[in-house]
């Protein structure tokens, strides 16, 4: 898996809640990636979980949205301020 990581929504279904782990944490181990959250629902007889992983890239934003701060997967940080 690339360490780029734009796209962190991820779905699992399976009709038990233990096929639901073990899918659930084959997909961990194989992609190497942790959860940022989780969410397990029933429905129509599965258990259904929509995760969340955790970005790749993380952006810090000031509140007025002119300064922002990144660190990029080498633990660089870099400044932007926008005027």
């Amino acid at each position: 898996m690339s360490d780029v990581n734009k796209h962190n929504l991820v779905y699992f279904e399976n009709p038990s809640m233990r096929g639901l782990y073990d899918t659930i944490e084959e997909w961990q181990q194989s992609n190497n990636r942790r959860f940022l959250s989780l969410s397990v629902q029933q429905d129509r007889g599965n258990y259904c979980c929509i995760a969340l992983t955790n970005p790749a890239e993380v952006v810090i934003t000031s509140v007025d949205g002119h300064n922002h701060a990144s660190v990029n997967r080498f633990g660089l940080l870099a400044v932007d301020t926008q005027q």
